[in-house]
């Protein structure tokens, strides 16, 4: 009996570690040829270091409706990437990505202090990622673009009726691996970001602001960027973010000039000369009194309008028509209307109970 119970052991061991290197449970009762999921690599290091970053990361739809759900998300976002004839060879996988999921083939250095740029410590840290030689930044792109390739190519077998979860989470896998690449560039050019963008800063445009769309720009120029065509990301991806960046401050610009010419339409007088008036702050406050008291006999909705249209109260920025019709769910020219019958309740107001003068 006991050599038995040894015998049953020994086998059981060996179906567990079978099961564990193909990354799902079998359940009990299942047929041999249930546990035979396809492959992703044909590299045995790389196939196992694969199977275990999905183990760990890309857990997938575990019944048939959330598969059928994955299925049809996957199926309605087509992965998009930069092919290359290479990737179709069977030797493109050895050349491309070796023996590593995610890597450049060299350790990952951080850069030294004394080469990054004296900036605050939490810029500091953005530019901590050190610049990339050529041959690690085309090695970079042919790979993320070859993870991309790899989950397109299991996308077009997908079967809505039979596809597997695995499949799906191969699919998940392969482009997170994919990111991965990606993250790794983006961080690599961080310093390219931010001395673009500090040029365009002025009061009216904050760095932060102006950092947040660089970096989108700058993941954007990484998805678009064809490394075959043989020169310098940094040449295509200082093309892309200053082009975004000038367009932002243009937009905001154009922002600030309709604002201004909707206040002047509706007869508010905003003249240098009366921007630089040197009112006394005890008269300040009665003023602000006297118009809080005024905007108290608006309703709820004009109250809103007005101070979001002249960056009242918590209001810091002046909003636009469009934005307050989105935040109400009402049409642009319904905000318009409001605001007007709004700004006419307040000239009635003050021709009843005139504003104190100014002291200038």
């Amino acid at each position: 009996m006991a050599q038995a119970a040894t015998a049953r052991s020994i086998v059981e061991k060996k179906v567990s570690k079978k099961v564990s290197a193909n990354g799902v449970s079998k359940p009990k009762g299942a047929r041999p040829s249930e546990s035979k999921l396809p492959k992703t690599f044909q590299t045995k290091s790389l196939e196992q270091a694969f199977v275990h970053f999905l183990q760990l990361s890309c857990p997938g739809p575990d019944s048939p409706t959330g598969i059928q759900a994955e299925w049809k998300r996957r199926m309605a976002s087509p992965v998009e990437f930069m092919t290359s004839e290479t990737f179709a060879s069977p030797e493109a996988e050895a050349t491309v990505l070796g023996e590593t999921l995610m890597g450049t083939g060299l350790a990952e250095q951080i850069a030294k202090p004394g080469k990054v740029l004296a900036l605050p410590a939490h810029l500091a840290r953005l530019c901590e990622a050190k610049l990339l030689t050529p041959d690690e930044e085309k090695a970079l792109f042919n790979r993320m673009n070859f993870l991309k390739y790899q989950a397109d190519q299991i996308c077009k077998k997908l079967d809505g009726g039979n596809s597997l979860g695995w499949d799906l989470r191969r699919v998940d896998g392969l482009l997170k691996a994919s990111d991965w690449h990606r993250d790794y560039i983006v961080r690599s050019n961080m310093r390219l970001v931010i001395s673009i963008v500090k040029k365009f800063v002025n009061p009216q445009n904050s760095f932060d602001d102006l950092l947040s769309d660089g970096i989108v720009a700058l993941i954007r120029a990484v998805d678009k960027f064809d490394v075959g065509l043989g020169f310098r990301f940094s040449t295509y991806a200082t093309q892309v973010v200053r082009r975004n960046t000038y367009r932002r401050v243009m937009e905001k610009q154009a922002e600030r000039q309709r604002s201004a010419g909707s206040i002047h339409e509706n007869g508010i007088d905003i003249s240098d000369d009366q921007k630089e008036s040197s009112m006394s702050e005890a008269r300040w406050h009665e003023l602000r009194s006297k118009l809080s008291l005024m905007l108290d006999h608006l309703d709820r909705r004009e109250k809103l309008i007005i101070r979001a249209r002249f960056s009242l109260g918590g209001h810091r920025r002046i909003q636009t028509l469009q934005r307050l019709a989105d935040k109400l769910g009402v049409s642009k020219e319904r905000i318009r209307q409001l605001e007007k019958r709004a700004l006419d309740k307040l000239r009635s107001m003050v021709e009843v109970s005139p504003m104190p003068e100014l002291d200038v």
